[in-house]
């Protein structure tokens, strides 16, 4: 299970309409998280390392457009505060 990291023109974001997406904010932090299923999701601003159960980890951050898949379980280590448009397909 790959954690997807895109660099999307602005054109393409409002295309999809991820400007309209629900915001959600995230202090430094480290927690636990298993996805029900796939999230796509645009960094407005923050640095994330996610951590994946077979040891393998992506960071991330602001301008990323990610795409974690349903199934994923890992770690979030929110290393500056996050602020992001996300959407559960």
């Amino acid at each position: 299970m790959d954690i997807k990291i895109e660099r999307l023109s602005d054109a393409e974001l409002k295309k999809m309409g991820v400007f309209s997406w629900p915001i959600w904010e995230k202090e430094v932090s480290r927690f636990d998280w298993q996805y029900d299923s796939q999230e796509q999701c645009y960094f407005l601003n923050g640095k994330v390392t996610v951590e994946t159960r077979d040891g393998r980890s992506v960071t991330f951050g602001k301008g990323d457009f990610v795409t974690f898949p349903k199934g994923l379980a890992c770690t979030w280590d929110v290393k500056e505060p996050v602020k992001k448009h996300y959407n559960f397909k």
